[in-house]
């Protein structure tokens, strides 16, 4: 049953491709940042301030530990790919640990966006690594990523 739901979902997405659009305003839903370590999940959201400049806030649960994360990014749309668009930008992230040090981290970050046509969906994946500004823990962990499904409105 899950497979069967998991290749409806990417059908659904790749299907779109040929239809997509690209204008929306703004997209609330989950988010999930994983990667090295922890995966922590919970509430999204993304507003375009103007056409290519985007402000997103993320908080994120993970057994005893709380992220908050907020980002600014450039989106731009690909080419002959309605609806595809790249993003890079970056921002501010809190770790907070049950029984440890808070955590504050800048997060760099860069990935794709798609929103499927004719549903009020958004998809998008990026990279987004963590730079630690604190005097706990790793300096640098490489290995993290976001991933985003939202509601889509104008």
């Amino acid at each position: 049953m899950k497979k069967t739901i998991f290749f409806l979902m990417v059908s659904m997405i790749f299907s779109g491709f040929s239809f997509a659009q690209s204008s929306y305003t703004g997209a609330v839903g989950v988010g999930i940042d994983f990667g090295d370590g922890a995966t922590f999940v919970g509430p999204s959201g993304k507003y375009f301030f103007s056409e290519n400049h985007v402000g997103q806030a993320d908080l994120g649960f993970e057994d005893g530990a709380t992220l908050i994360t907020f980002l600014y990014s450039y989106h731009k749309e690909f080419d002959g790919a309605a609806g595809l668009r790249w993003y890079a930008g970056g921002g501010p992230s809190i770790f907070l640990i049950e029984n440890a040090d808070t955590i504050l981290a800048l997060r760099p970050h860069a990935g794709l966006d798609f929103k499927i046509d004719g549903v009020p969906i958004v998809v998008n994946f990026d990279w987004r690594p963590a730079i630690n500004l604190t005097n706990t823990g790793d300096r640098f962990e490489a290995g993290a990523f976001g991933l985003g499904i939202q509601y889509a409105f104008d």
